[in-house]
């Protein structure tokens, strides 16, 4: 169907399912508008019949409209805490970029891993993985993008068989773009989807204290490793079988290293200053070692107001900090405001549309009345749940935005959970993790979608290859959960 045909058939499908909660079930009336508002928002994000950002709009306007929530209180639900942990890390991947501190990484790790058709894959894939940890995978693509294409372009050189040409070129842009949505997996911060959960779980549990940076990356970091691996030995065997000979010459990368330079002041800054930012993640909130508690530094430091500081707070102060340490020349800062204008203001409305959605579906009804009905569901093996859950969600990641995905599905888990008799970060978690796995379609995520734009993949390439990934992924999920959760 053609993009205006949706545009119709969302409001169309909305009706018909309002319809039918109003005339065959007991849902209260609010739920059964709220199932309207549910209903187009996630036919326009995946079908993506206007832009996303558009659609995260809909609650502002459709909410006060039906009576579900005051237009006061849904426009709160559009700027919360969590958002200003992902503008903090985005001002702090615009300073790497800005002073090619992406690039020395790069090439540092790149220069370290060999010559040979698996050690570049290899050395690519890691690259991409450990700057996805910290900033979107989108902009970590971007980034490395066009360090990639010039290795293609030297393997091109090296290489006699053209078959052998085109299939690691297209081996190299695949690992890059599987990588970068891996790494987003193991840190908070490292893909919109773990903020949006995060959200969520303390917005629901503002009490609990058994999700942080840190506790996080104990069950993201372990998830994305595993994935890896396996993403790298599946890539290695279809792109880099048959080929040993070394393809670039064996000082590319270090004389890439060093026409950089030496480091300059603005690069040692901003590492110190992102070195800190990480630490001050891990060590905000304390540990819980069983019989001993390490204290964290916000609680040394601020005592009972410790509650006060988040996340969010780190990531801003990294930000202004870079705002205000002027660079060699006195002329300009670190970081000028000017730069941080290429902030993506339509993810910050889809982050707010989705925490919108989720405040509309818990104050209507409709939260309580899905709930009821997982009881028919409790009793089944926790293991099978997450295994179906994590299915399903990756399913739906392949032709929806994973960020649109998780706000769609965060909701129901909060409502039935307990039905299931089973804790809510225990189908939370893995729900999050599997709405990054779209790795079969070129679509599946935006960077399938850059890659494949290079036009050196062909479709049944990536198709292979994801749906390798995407079920071992399904596998670790589970397994992990089951250890873990």
């Amino acid at each position: 169907m053609n993009q205006r045909v949706h545009i119709i058939a969302g409001p169309v499908a909305a009706l018909v399912v309002a319809l039918i909660l109003r005339f065959f079930t007991l849902a209260p009336v609010e739920a059964q508008l709220m199932s309207a508002v549910v209903m187009i928002m996630a036919w326009w994000w995946m079908t993506e019949a206007v832009p996303l950002a558009v659609t995260s709009l809909l609650p502002m306007l459709l909410l006060p409209i039906f009576g579900i929530a005051t237009a006061k209180d849904t426009a709160r639900q559009y700027m919360d805490n969590i958002l200003f942990l992902f503008i903090g890390g985005f001002i702090l991947a615009f300073a790497l970029e800005k002073w090619n501190l992406h690039k020395r990484i790069a090439y540092l790790i790149l220069s370290k891993v060999g010559t040979k058709p698996s050690r570049i894959l290899l050395g690519v894939m890691l690259t991409s993985f450990f700057i996805s940890m910290w900033i979107s995978n989108t902009a970590t693509v971007m980034l490395l993008l066009a360090a990639v294409m010039a290795l293609v372009s030297e393997m091109d050189v090296h290489l006699a068989q053209p078959e052998a040409k085109r299939k690691l070129g297209a081996g190299l842009l695949i690992g890059l773009a599987y990588s970068a949505s891996i790494g987003g997996l193991a840190t908070l911060v490292g893909t919109p989807t773990n903020m949006i959960f995060y959200r969520e779980y303390q917005r629901a549990f503002p009490e609990a204290n058994d999700m942080d940076f840190m506790h996080w990356v104990i069950i993201g970091f372990p998830v994305a490793l595993l994935l890896l691996v396996t993403a790298y030995f599946t890539l290695r065997f279809m792109f880099c079988r048959g080929i040993n000979t070394a393809v670039v010459d064996r000082f590319y990368f270090r004389d890439k290293l060093k026409s950089l330079g030496k480091w300059r002041r603005e690069e040692r800054i901003i590492a110190w200053v992102f070195l800190v930012t990480v630490v001050l993640w891990f060590t905000r909130s304390d540990l819980d070692l069983g019989s001993y508690t390490v204290p964290g530094w916000a609680s040394a430091i601020f005592g009972e107001k410790s509650k006060y500081i988040e996340d969010s707070t780190v990531a801003i102060l990294a930000a202004v900090v870079l705002f205000l340490i002027p660079a060699s020349d006195k002329k300009q800062k670190l970081i000028e405001w000017k730069d941080a204008e290429r902030l993506p203001f339509d993810i910050i409305l889809l982050f707010g549309g989705g925490f919108a959605l989720a405040y509309g579906f818990e104050l209507s009804g409709l939260s309580a009345w899905v709930a009821s009905g997982f009881s028919h569901l409790n009793g089944m093996s926790p293991v099978v749940l997450v295994f179906g859950l994590s299915v399903l969600i990756c399913i739906i990641s392949e032709f929806a935005s994973n960020v649109a995905s998780i706000q769609l599905m965060i909701p129901v888990l909060l409502a039935g959970y307990q039905e299931l008799g089973v804790s809510a970060l225990f189908l939370m978690v893995p729900a999050t993790l599997s709405a990054s796995l779209g790795f079969m379609l070129p679509v599946a995520t935006a960077p399938n979608t850059i890659v494949f734009g290079t036009k050196r993949i062909r479709t049944a390439e990536m198709m292979r290859a994801g749906l390798v990934v995407d079920v071992a992924g399904v596998l670790i999920i589970t397994l992990v959960a089951a250890l873990v959760l």
